[in-house]
């Protein structure tokens, strides 16, 4: 399952209710499964004040978020990684670049013993509340990358990096 915003808040909400339906999940700036409990609780983790400790689960998860995100704070990421704590027992590893349209990214990758990507999060710099990669003609996507369509696949298909 993979989604943005209000979709990959969904998507944390399903891989810490029903771990047992998925083998990867893709979360997009979204927010962190249990972080909110009212409206008031959900605007104010979505401006990265406060809220409730999140509750991760034990699914394989691919994250990304911009740093120019100003719907849904950069914050909520590094919450969703925290949130997967009790699944982070391998080696990490962190890697910096470009995507093809420019944009600087970094990729911090937390293995199992195996080899096994258990949590990949790539922060992108300068990226607002959109999907990394989208096309430059859909709405809510920036085109200068990276494709975060491509990276999900790979994780989702390729579970040794």
């Amino acid at each position: 399952a993979a989604g943005l915003s209000a979709g990959g808040a969904m998507v944390a909400t399903l891989a810490a209710t029903q771990p047992g339906l998925f083998a990867a999940v893709g979360i997009h700036s979204g927010l962190p499964h249990g972080i909110a409990h009212d409206m008031p609780s959900a605007f104010g983790a979505m401006r990265g004040q406060g809220g409730r400790t999140p509750r991760g689960g034990s699914v394989r998860m691919i994250v990304f978020h911009g740093t120019a995100d100003a719907t849904v704070h950069p914050s909520n990421a590094e919450a969703l990684v925290a949130a997967a704590g009790p699944a982070l027992h391998g080696t990490s590893r962190r890697e910096n670049g470009r995507s093809e349209g420019g944009r600087p990214w970094t990729r911090e990758l937390v293995e199992a013993p195996d080899g096994t990507p258990l949590v990949e999060y790539w922060r992108i710099e300068g990226a607002g509340h959109a999907w990394s990669g989208g096309r430059p003609q859909g709405s809510y996507t920036d085109a200068a990358g990276p494709d975060a369509s491509a990276e999900m696949v790979r994780f989702f298909l390729h579970p040794r990096q």
